[in-house]
This record gives C-alpha cells, sequence and structure tokens, in this order.
C-alpha cells in the first residue's frame, strides 16, 4: 500500500483536509492546524483558505482503515511510546540511528550538489 493524499473526514474538523496531511506526512493533527491558522493569520489568509478549498475539492475522501493501515507499516511514530508497545530501547534507539544515517546521508548529497559546479551553472541559467 502506498502512501497517498486523502481527506480525513472521520478524524477531520470541517473538510478533514488537515488531518489527512497530518496523516500523510507522519504529523499530529494539532500541529498542522496550528501551522494553517498560523499561516492564515499571518497574512496568507486568502491564499490559505484558496488552498483549502482546492484541497477539499480535488481530494478524495481516505478508503476505511486507512490510517491503520498506514500507522502499522510505520517504525516508530512522533510522540509515541515505544516501549508501551514492546520495543525495547536497544531497538529503538537502533530504528533512530539507521533513520538519522538515512537522513546524513540525503544531507550530504544535497550538500554536494549545492556546492558543486553543476549547481552554479543551473543557477546562472536559471537567472537569465
Amino acid at each position: 500500500m502506498s502512501k497517498e493524499l486523502y481527506r480525513d473526514t472521520v478524524n477531520g474538523k470541517l473538510t478533514g483536509v488537515c488531518a489527512g496531511l497530518a496523516n500523510y506526512i507522519g504529523a499530529e493533527v494539532w500541529l498542522v492546524r496550528i501551522l494553517v491558522i498560523s499561516a492564515a493569520l499571518l497574512g496568507g489568509s486568502f491564499l490559505v483558505l484558496l488552498i483549502y478549498i482546492a484541497l477539499t475539492l480535488m481530494l478524495e475522501k481516505q478508503p476505511a482503515n486507512y490510517v491503520e493501515q498506514l500507522r502499522a507499516k510505520q517504525e516508530h511514530k512522533l510522540k509515541d511510546k515505544p516501549w508501551q508497545s514492546g520495543q525495547s530501547p536497544e531497538q529503538l534507539l537502533a530504528t533512530l540511528d539507521n533513520d538519522f544515517s538515512v537522513l546524513e546521508t540525503k544531507l550530504r548529497r544535497m550538500e554536494a550538489y549545492v556546492t558543486s559546479d553543476t549547481f552554479k551553472v543551473n543557477r546562472e541559467f536559471n537567472k537569465l
């Protein structure tokens, strides 16, 4: 099952767009809601409203049991208590170490590209 963006009408307050985004990026719903409201209050209210309405019309409702299937595939979750799910501290540290290694590898690749001559040439062509 691939990760797709849906509207989560079960956990949503209005149309489920924020809850669907939270499921998609693996964050908590309240955090996404605060970010959307903050963006609206900090001067982007028309744009935020336009994007929200567009996503409401474009996104499909999520299928039944989609969140449960998605959560079952995740090794760990933000603000979850892994020790209550039976995962030992050593296993959790090994998982986190692997995740950070993957992120560090991606960061090194990005840094190598940004400091390369190819990036500088592409940037100069885009300025033209």
